[in-house]
Formats: structure tokens, C-alpha cells, sequence
């Protein structure tokens, strides 16, 4: 509109018209009047231009309030559970703890070399000790990864629900947030293995400091039997 009044006025200011026009006692100066036209289709397009930048900050508050938005699902206290389950898991290992100084006191009394001295009822009890380490350990083993593959189901089920989170996500503070709890996932994934590993490699250890043991007393016997 602004345009077409421009351009009417600009047209009008073209036709030889009388600077002064009176018409019933009102006088009309074309000149006066195109001005007035311009005047006008430059403040329309100032609030045009205003409305804009006030539609553009709106749209920008309103992205910054997505981006602020928090993740509304968690998946924290599942992990948390499960790293527990885990320890407590560990926490049960039978006769000879994950403690250096249990395993310290364990070897000292029933696995070196020095109880080769000892009566042959002790070697005796030593061997059947070590023997009840060894089951335990390896009992503690498979559960501890039992309690592992428990965990995959779970896992599986968080990575769909972080993963559908992190796709619909409606700003980065969500995505960022799903992220985290997936690494969080990796790390309880991580925790488990390495709860594992470490079960299977104290029944793997013992077994074999056990045979050590045993295969030394057995000379020591036989060495005995020898000389008597």
C-alpha cells in the first residue's frame, strides 16, 4: 500500500497540476501531499521492521527455552542398582576376600612354602582349605557373572530409552543429557567386565597357587615316606 501510494503520488507529481488548489475553502498542494504519502510509507516500513525483529526474538527465546529444557526421563537410579548389585556381589566372595591383606594371610598360613615343615595332618588340612578356596572362588566367579549377564537386559532397554530420547530431543540441553547417561551406561557396562575378569582371574589364581602348593607337599610326602 505504501508502494502504491508512493507511486500514485510520484505519477501525480508528473501531471502539470496547480501548486494551489482550493476546493470548497480547503486548499490542496499536491507537492505537500506526496511528501505526506512518503512519510507514511516509510513509517509503515519502519513497524514492518520492528514487528520483525520482535518476531525474531521471540522465535530466539523461545529456541533458547528448548535448549534449556531438561531430559524428562533418567535412567541414574537403574544404573546405580545394577553397579550395586555388582558389588555386593563381589562383596560376598567366599574365604578369601578381595582384600590384600586377606590374600596376604592366606598364603602365609596354607599356601607357601614354609608350611612344608609342618606335621602331615596340617599339610592335610592346609590341601583341604585350599581346596574349599578354590571351589569358593570359582563358585563366586560364575555368580558374579550371572549377576553380569542379568545386567544386559537392562542395559539394552536403557540404550533404547536414551537413544529414542536423544533422537526426539527438543534442544541440546536434552541431547547433551541423554548423551551423558549413555556414557554412564558405558561406564556401568565397563564396571561389570572388569568385576568379571577380576572374579575369574582370583578363581583362576588360586586354582593354580593351589596345584603349586599341593605338587610341593606332595614331594615333601613323598620325600617323608622315603626317608622313613
Amino acid at each position: 500500500m505504501a508502494g502504491a501510494f508512493a507511486l500514485s503520488a510520484a505519477s501525480g507529481l508528473t501531471v502539470a497540476v496547480p501548486a494551489h488548489a482550493q476546493f470548497g475553502g480547503i486548499v490542496y498542494d499536491p507537492t505537500n501531499y506526496a511528501q505526506n504519502v512518503l512519510t507514511a510509507a516509510r513509517s509503515l516500513q519502519q513497524v514492518n521492521n520492528q514487528i520483525q525483529q520482535i518476531q525474531n526474538q521471540a522465535t530466539s527465546l523461545i529456541n533458547q527455552a528448548k535448549n534449556l529444557a531438561s531430559l524428562p526421563i533418567s535412567t541414574l537410579s537403574t544404573l546405580q542398582a545394577q553397579v550395586q548389585q555388582t558389588r555386593q556381589l563381589l562383596a560376598q566372595a567366599q574365604r578369601i576376600a578381595y582384600s590384600v591383606q586377606d590374600i596376604q594371610q592366606a598364603f602365609t598360613t596354607r599356601y607357601n612354602g614354609a608350611n612344608l615343615t609342618a606335621p602331615q595332618a596340617q599339610m592335610v588340612t592346609n590341601a583341604n582349605d585350599r581346596w574349599q578356596d578354590s571351589v569358593g572362588a570359582l563358585q563366586d566367579a560364575l555368580k558374579v557373572q550371572a549377576g553380569v549377564v542379568g545386567n544386559i537386559a537392562g542395559a539394552r532397554s536403557s540404550i533404547d530409552t536414551l537413544v529414542s530420547a536423544s533422537q526426539s530431543s527438543s534442544g541440546a540441553l536434552q541431547a547433551t543429557q541423554a548423551g551423558n547417561q549413555l556414557l554412564a551406561l558405558q561406564s556401568q557396562q565397563l564396571a561389570d567386565l572388569t568385576a568379571a575378569v577380576a572374579a575369574q582371574g582370583r578363581a583362576q589364581s588360586l586354582e593354580a597357587a593351589r596345584n603349586a602348593a599341593t605338587e610341593a607337599e606332595g614331594r615333601e610326602r613323598f620325600r617323608r615316606f622315603r626317608g622313613n
